[in-house]
């Protein structure tokens, strides 16, 4: 399937940005994360690139990017940056609050979850940066394809078989 996909899924990248552009220099996810939370902690907004497949099909490894801020109401739908231990932190989304206890997934898992506290929550995602346009986190259509994306996990796995091959 993914051999008969290749020219659809080389196009796509062509066209959505995804092709590999020049030398790329990265810093450690501790390292970089954690400079990200201190500049939202001084109030400042920071801007990522995503790096993984865990957010799938919201979130493009390195196509995309996030703008997070200071993390001030979290619900359940919010895309977080979280340090779920020391120096390992993950970007996903709430699926459940309870108390202090927050609960995470990536849109892309079929299953396992993250826990954290209120407290390592480093900042809640704004915006999300695709190539060409600029999508607020809080705009109603996307909120209501997550809201869908969520009551698909039952068949997630064959939806994201699908879009892997496309993509």
């Amino acid at each position: 399937m993914r051999w008969l996909m290749s020219p659809v899924r080389r196009n796509y990248r062509r066209r959505n940005g995804v092709m590999p552009v020049g030398e790329r220099h990265e810093l450690p996810n501790r390292v970089l994360l954690g400079m990200a939370r201190e500049m939202i902690r001084e109030g400042h907004t920071a801007t990522i690139a995503v790096k993984g497949y865990s957010m799938r099909p919201f979130l493009e490894h390195e196509r995309d990017k996030v703008v997070l801020d200071a993390p001030r109401e979290l619900k359940v739908g919010d895309a977080v940056l979280a340090e779920i231990f020391k120096d390992h932190y993950v970007l996903h989304r709430i699926i459940d609050i309870q108390g202090d206890r927050i609960t995470l997934m990536g849109d892309g898992n079929i299953r396992g979850t993250e826990t954290c506290r209120r407290s390592d929550v480093a900042g809640i995602v704004t915006h999300y940066l695709r190539p060409g346009r600029t999508l607020e986190a809080s705009d109603p259509q996307l909120q209501s394809r997550i809201r869908l994306w969520r009551r698909l996990l039952p068949v997630r796995r064959y939806l994201l078989f699908i879009y892997k091959a496309i993509v």
